[in-house]
């Protein structure tokens, strides 16, 4: 006759008197400089018929492309986002007459190199019926300040579960979990926020003489980790 198999014996989540746990929280705040600048370019045109505030809008938009582009390396990434023609209809007469059309095309530029920020943002402000919107600073989402961030917060969950121990006359044995704040219960990712406040906005007309180029203070970047650990120590003496 087979002997029944043991049932598991349930988790104990406190731990027992011979082996207490310990659980804390390990948090790290760091200010560091941004890596990346991103702009948003708006590029208008505006004609009598559709085909001339197309070709309008075409031609201001290669103009701001190639002046992008001459930046080279400092640009990391260019990209062409919503494009649009629309008519303007007369506010008087019978019918819906079209008194003009309207041409706008978005474009976001990612820069590294802020020197290069500064004279570029400018350049495209001073072109006419062209918007400048920016910079939003940011870090790249591989930063290695993320992970200082992590690391920092775990070296202060040790240090919190070690000084609770040598309170009590003990010492930690063993690390039973370590967690993200929220890693058990997460929800679902969404887009985040821009990084950094909006700097300039700018419509420009182009004049004879080039403008002097923006002096931009980059903003800090704060970046936050948090971590939830439990340890089991060596029974104290109390």
């Amino acid at each position: 006759m087979t002997a029944p198999a043991e049932e598991p014996q349930p988790a104990v989540p406190y731990g027992t008197p011979d082996a207490p746990r310990i659980a804390v929280r390990g948090e790290a705040r760091l200010e560091v400089d941004p890596e990346i600048a991103r702009i948003g370019i708006t590029v208008a045109s505006r004609g009598k018929d559709r085909r001339a505030a197309l070709d309008d809008l075409t031609r201001r938009n290669t103009t701001v492309l190639d002046l992008v582009k001459t930046y080279g390396d400092a640009v990391e990434r260019l990209e062409t986002g919503a494009f649009s023609i629309s008519p303007e209809l007369r506010d008087k007469g019978r019918g819906e007459r079209v008194h003009a059309y309207h041409g706008r095309v978005h474009i976001t530029a990612v820069l590294t190199d802020f020197t290069a920020l500064g004279e570029l943002t400018t350049r495209l402000a001073d072109l006419e019926l062209t918007r400048v919107d920016g910079p939003w600073w940011a870090l790249r989402p591989d930063s290695p300040a993320h992970r200082e961030a992590r690391q920092q917060a775990v070296r202060e969950a040790v240090q919190r579960a070690r000084e609770y121990a040598e309170a009590l006359g003990t010492s930690l044995a063993a690390l039973v979990e370590l967690a993200d704040i929220g890693a058990e219960n997460a929800t679902p990712p969404y887009p985040p926020a821009p990084g950094g406040r909006m700097r300039s906005m700018a419509y420009g007309a182009a004049e004879e003489s080039a403008a002097a180029p923006l002096d931009l203070e980059p903003e800090r970047q704060r970046v936050h980790a948090q971590v939830n650990a439990r340890f089991t120590m060596a029974p104290p003496r109390l």
